[in-house]
């Protein structure tokens, strides 16, 4: 019998995690401390939020499907970088994380 060599994807979950988590805070800190409410920051800084959910949930479902995980994780980087200007390190995290799942075999 042949042994079958599976790769660890606990680097790309581990990437999505601390980006998702850098991107929650960068969001909130626009979205509660900047902005205020009398900006029109808060739209912005939402999507920056929605974006790291996106990019935790895909952390975890990449181990069902990988191409749709490496995705989910380039969206959500680019969701983060269009939402906030202080997110730039979670966004990165992310974005490295989305080619390392698509392109790591």
């Amino acid at each position: 019998m042949k042994r079958i060599k599976t790769t660890s994807r606990y680097f790309e979950q581990i990437l999505g995690i601390i980006g998702s988590f850098l991107s929650i805070i960068s969001g909130s800190f626009i979205l509660f401390i900047r902005s205020g409410g009398l900006e029109g920051n808060s739209f912005i800084a939402l999507l920056a939020i929605a974006g790291a959910f996106l990019g935790f949930a895909s952390s975890f479902f990449i181990k069902r499907d990988l191409e749709y995980a490496g995705v989910g994780f380039i969206v959500a980087a680019m969701l983060v970088l269009v939402g906030t200007s202080h997110g730039i390190v979670g966004a990165l995290l992310l974005l490295a994380a989305g080619i390392s799942a698509l392109f790591r075999k």
